[in-house]
Order: structure tokens, then sequence, then C-alpha cells
């Protein structure tokens, strides 16, 4: 089975009782909010990469002000084609962010076609990926280990 492994970064802005989020709109899937963020390049620093996914997907410019833990996930993709599965691994990077600059609007032709607010008490109601409870949890928890639900 061929192996993969993803780093990427995400920023956690909240702002007024709301939170930013991206809507995922990939082809053949459903759409969902996200936080914006998304993979580091090779050689690429995950704070760096922060502050370029939030520009990209929401058109705002940010500063991370708090690196608020790590979430990670494994999954095996199945078989496509004539391709092998893979066990795939996410590390995800969620980073407290404060807006300095830019204006909302949303990506040019990326994988996100929409940025917008969400008041906090409505996020439960979105269709969206499970790291945006993680990182919310993290946001409000703050714990010393960075992993949610962790009270160490």
């Amino acid at each position: 089975m061929r192996r993969n492994v993803r780093v990427a970064a995400y920023g956690v802005c909240v702002r007024d009782g709301r939170v930013l989020l991206a809507r995922l709109n990939i082809a053949g899937a459903p759409p969902q909010w996200t936080l914006p963020g998304g993979g580091t390049e090779h050689g690429e620093d995950p704070y760096d990469t922060v502050v370029r996914e939030v520009e990209e997907e929401t058109g705002y410019r940010v500063e991370p002000v708090a690196l608020l833990g790590v979430e990670s996930a494994r999954r095996t993709f199945p078989r496509r084609g004539l391709r092998r599965p893979v066990d795939h691994m996410a590390v995800r990077l969620l980073y407290e962010v404060r807006i300095t600059g830019g204006a909302l609007r949303p990506e040019p032709d990326g994988s996100t076609d929409l940025a917008a607010w969400h008041d906090l008490t409505a996020v439960e109601t979105l269709t969206r990926v499970p790291y945006v409870d993680t990182a919310l949890r993290l946001w409000r928890e703050r714990p010393l280990t960075g992993r949610a639900g962790d009270r160490r």
C-alpha cells in the first residue's frame, strides 16, 4: 500500500463572536466549511503556510498569534483505476490568527469558492470538516499539550 503524509497549517480567526471559514467545493463532493489554510510546500515553514493560505482563500492578511495545537488523522483511501490504495496521514497545525489587512473575498480558482464569517453558536449547524470542531475546542480550552480534550 502506498503511504502519503500531508502537513498543513490552518488559521482560526475569531472576531466579535464569529469565526472565519472557507467553503470547500471540490468536484464530486458536497460543499463543506473548513478553516482557511492548506498544505505546506516543500521547504516552507508552517507559520508561513498559514499566512499564505489564509490570504489566498479569504483575501485577509493575517498574523499568527498562537499555535493552538496539532491535529492528526489517518485514513485509507480506496484504490481507483490502476492506482494502489493510499494510507494517508494528515498532520494539521492549528494557529490562532489575527487580521492585519486585506478585504474579504472568495479564492480565485482554488479549492474553496467562498469565505464567510459565521456566528460561533451556529457552527454546529454547518456542514463542515471535523477539524473545525477540534480547532474551536483548542481555541476555547487552550490545553498546554495542544491536544483537544487534554486537561494536563
